[in-house]
């Protein structure tokens, strides 16, 4: 009698990672309909569809066709779950994607094949370098012109620090491309261009060295790429899955997302080679392995108003340990509270449906359950608590005025909601008794978002006034404000963050750095709390 796989070893748990406009939500959607998740991928690019892409669900997504809030998706596919996490590609959104890839186990990177890596890429990978995260590569758009092929391997390898194993081989390049050849399997799969430049599925798969490649592949195409192939084979890098696992190398597979071609191929490998869900670092030292009896998990996310019919505040939950089952008694290992999670969900976008049960891997929503915050953990076990998810320095402030003073209840409680999600950060000047919240976020679209949510879910109409602060450094706990006084510049600000710690804001990096070399016993840090990805110190 065969062994039952235990049930977490069936979860794929991953983040889909890209500069914006590599295609990253379009893949999203073509990996749902191999997952049966939904009929029909939804149009990214023409917004006057009334189909709508399922990651993204907020109604300023929609007008700018951008992804701007993480989303969580979940679907069966080749016997195993999966727990997809559709990460915000812009730049300004970076912040809720760093959270997203605390809760993964792997992620898919997405790369232009005209552009290769890209600022926000680099940004990206290296959360994932600091984490081990493995690292799945799709270069996308290989039906339009782009880099050589053998470019944009070396600029993995040479900008990320990165082995590469090119999986599968475009066939072409361009207005020329017709197919993949994939280089584990043998095997040569073909697209056709048809009426409307679209392509259509497969329709014949021979090895290299069939003579029926010949009659597949035009002359002045199969020539290049018999020699591309045999270098490949002669120079490239051999095939390490212990090296992928360990973040060290990253499979490579070619397609156009658009069209859906390659995209099989990536899922397929993906899973494949991908890890099961891993051990968890523990505050007190040590990890926990997903066997571990007790349920645990972590909060990543908070999102307030997901769904206009409920107006509730979801909780993500990421499953460590044990099996989640809905009325399950917890402890809130932050407060010590118990508490009974009698109101979970399984996410699809901002659609949610009752889940009865959940295992290591996966991602649940929690309602109806206050006072949580971001990286608190639950547990059946009060010796579990997982390291903290560390706050990152924002780079764009700005003071937010409620216009109209007679819904000031409106704009305290959307302001109160917001922060909890921690998208964005309120600093509290030290010399100052005015109450207009000053905010702090990593990029200045967020400003946007939250001045458009306050509109539309809390009817508090708001103005922004921009500030000229740019950098943010934490000062150590045990410095006190007096320690600081008579030593500020025109160009800095000291402050207190939401959990009182003192702070300085910078107008910019050179302000930052002078006051550092003129106060030298006075150690600026990046983040305020130790974690996962450190706290370094700002000297000069």
């Amino acid at each position: 009698m065969s062994k039952q796989i235990p049930e977490f070893a069936r979860r794929r748990t991953f983040a889909i990672i890209s500069h914006p406009d590599a295609g990253k939500t379009t893949l999203t959607e073509k990996f749902l309909l191999y997952g049966g998740a939904i009929n029909l991928a939804g149009s990214v690019r023409d917004r006057k569809k009334a189909t709508e892409t399922s990651s993204d669900w907020m109604e300023l997504e929609k007008k700018r066709g951008i992804s701007v809030s993480s989303t969580v998706m979940q679907f069966d596919y080749a016997g195993l779950r999966i727990n997809l996490l559709d990460t915000p590609g812009h730049r300004d959104f970076s912040e809720d994607t760093y959270r997203v890839l605390t809760a993964v186990d792997a992620a898919v990177m997405v790369l232009d094949v005209a552009k290769g890596i890209e600022d926000q890429t680099r940004k990206l990978f290296e959360v994932c370098r600091q984490r081990g995260i493995p690292i799945f590569t799709f270069i996308n758009k290989c039906d339009r012109p782009g880099k050589d092929c053998f470019e944009l391997l070396d600029d993995i390898e040479q900008s990320l620090g990165l082995k590469t194993f090119a999986v599968n081989w475009p066939v072409g390049t361009g207005p020329d491309f017709c197919g993949v050849f994939d280089r584990v399997d043998g095997k040569l799969h073909r697209f056709e261009r048809v009426t409307g430049g679209r392509f259509k599925a497969p329709v014949a798969v021979s090895g290299m060295d069939d003579p029926a490649l010949v009659d597949s592949v035009p002359g002045d195409i199969l020539g290049p790429l018999r020699e591309e192939v045999e270098l490949l084979e002669a120079a490239g890098t051999a095939f390490d899955h212990k090296a992928i696992l360990q973040g060290e190398m990253t499979p490579v597979y070619f397609g156009s997302a658009v069209n859906n071609f390659g995209v099989q191929l990536l899922l397929d490998g993906f899973l494949r080679y991908a890890p099961e869900p891993q051990p968890r670092a523990l505050q007190a030292g040590g990890s926990i392995s997903p066997e571990a009896v007790p349920f645990s998990a972590f909060i990543f996310k908070i999102q307030a108003n997901m769904d206009p019919k409920h107006r509730d505040r979801l909780v993500f939950l990421r499953v460590c340990t044990g099996k989640f089952s809905r009325d399950l008694q917890v402890s809130h290992a932050q407060s010590g509270k118990k508490l009974r999670l009698s109101f979970s969900h399984q996410l699809f976008g901002r659609e949610r449906e009752t889940q009865d049960e959940a295992w290591p891997g996966d991602i649940i929503g929690i309602t109806g359950q206050a006072g949580l915050g971001i990286g608190d953990t639950l547990t059946e076990d009060q010796k579990i608590c997982y390291e903290p998810i560390p706050r990152f320095p924002p780079e764009s402030f700005i003071l937010l005025h409620n216009v109209d003073t007679l819904n000031f209840k409106k704009f305290r409680t959307g302001i109160d909601q917001l922060l909890q999600e921690k998208v964005v950060q309120r600093f509290y000047p030290l010399d100052s008794v005015s109450n207009i919240p000053l905010l702090g976020a990593v990029g200045a679209l967020q400003f946007d978002v939250v001045q458009h949510r306050m509109q539309g879910e809390y009817g508090a109409e708001t103005r922004a006034e921009a500030t000229p602060w740019r950098v943010t450094r934490w000062l150590d706990p045990e410095v006190q404000p007096e320690a600081v006084a008579g030593k500020y510049l025109s160009g800095c600000l000291p402050v207190k963050d939401a959990d009182g710690r003192l702070a300085m804001l910078f107008d910019s990096e050179w302000n930052m750095q002078y006051f550092s070399r003129e106060n030298p016993d006075i150690r600026l840090h990046l983040c305020p709390d130790a974690g996962s990805f450190g706290v370094a110190a700002a000297k000069s």
